[in-house]
């Protein structure tokens, strides 16, 4: 049994470089008894609430609007949310709640955590947005009670699931917006795939000895699934049940969830059976390096095609300003969202 001292008592992120598990990790978590992963990336942090706004309080109506629009994400998802005043009601109930704190943000975000996962009859909410690696240190310090769980997977692979994910519309994921396509497909360029993965790695770098932040591989749940479980659940302080395994496969950018349960092994060495040109590899590899090496991911040889490899850096500048344009409205502070990527 787990000692009541090193059980958890606050929210539970799981963080990572996008395509990098966090979604297996949240289905794994969600069918613990005690922990409710929310059904969908809120995106709270950067595309919701800057860093500028974590101590704002907000007037009530403002209050109220943040709690709709976060249940609105959480029953619709990110991408399909339709009109958040249809929560006001329930949102108002969140919001007087809130007694002994200032209405702020920061506190209005976690008060709506641990609603959710009340109302679904579980007392540890767990949001698995991938991208709030990029704020650990915040989270860490907002909420004292929390943990991290940082998902690492090889960049091969989630270079290759980038590549496909536009496609994901016509794959059986009729809520995957069209313009969601349109923008994933633009975003794609190999080099930047390649030097986000190394900023999100290089950014829980300084975390890895945190006590309350875990880095897991992709691959060793895949590989040893119910090893690497029972550490995380340790990691929580919960105790570990064998229906944690139990989760739906598929999910991946041109697979789609299945009938089928439990953890999928096959899928390790799956970028290796096509789908990436060489050159996408070299560069990848390239500009990865000793990071990726770090983490036991090995290179492989590759013939580099020169007229790919001048398309690809040619290329780049257009992709970057298209980039840009797209992911506007996706950012609070586009100062901040820049400086957390590139520096």
């Amino acid at each position: 049994m787990i000692k009541e001292d090193d059980s958890i008592k606050g929210p539970i992120f799981v963080v990572g470089n996008s395509r990098s598990g966090t979604t297996m990790m949240g289905h794994i978590l969600r069918n613990h008894p005690m922990i409710f992963t929310l059904h969908h990336e809120l995106h709270f942090f950067e595309q919701l609430c800057a860093s500028a706004d974590y101590n704002r309080v907000l007037s009530f109506e403002e209050s109220v609007k943040l709690a709709s629009r976060l249940l609105c994400i959480n029953h619709d998802s990110y991408w399909t949310q339709g009109d958040p005043a249809r929560f006001s009601e329930e949102a108002k109930a969140i919001i007087r709640s809130i007694q002994d704190r200032s209405t702020t943000p920061v506190v209005i975000f976690e008060q709506f955590l641990m609603y959710v996962a009340l109302k679904n009859g579980k007392p540890i909410p767990c949001d698995q947005t991938p991208c709030y690696i990029l704020y650990i240190a915040d989270i860490l310090k907002l909420y004292p009670d929390s943990r991290v769980i940082n998902m690492i997977r090889d960049p091969r692979p989630v270079l290759l699931s980038q590549k496909n994910k536009w496609k994901r519309r016509w794959m059986g994921y009729k809520n995957f917006p069209l313009k969601e396509s349109i923008r994933t497909k633009i975003n794609y360029h190999p080099i930047t795939i390649s030097m986000l993965w190394k900023a999100s790695v290089q950014a829980v770098s300084r975390f890895v000895d945190h006590p309350r932040v875990l880095v897991v591989r992709f691959e060793d749940i895949l590989t040893d699934s119910e090893t690497e479980v029972r550490r995380i659940c340790d990691f929580l302080g919960v105790d570990f049940y064998k229906e944690m395994l139990d989760i739906p496969q598929g999910g991946s950018s041109l697979k789609k969830f299945t009938a089928n349960k439990g953890i999928d092994s096959s899928r390790v060495e799956a970028w290796r059976q096509g789908g990436l040109n060489p050159t996408e590899i070299y560069l990848c590899q390239k500009i990865t390096g000793t990071i990726m090496e770090k983490y036991g991911y090995e290179p492989v040889s590759t013939k580099v095609n020169p007229l790919t490899l001048l398309w690809y850096l040619f290329s780049l500048p257009l992709k970057l300003v298209m980039s840009f344009i797209l992911n506007l409205k996706r950012m609070k502070s586009i100062p901040e969202a820049i400086r957390r990527r590139l520096l």
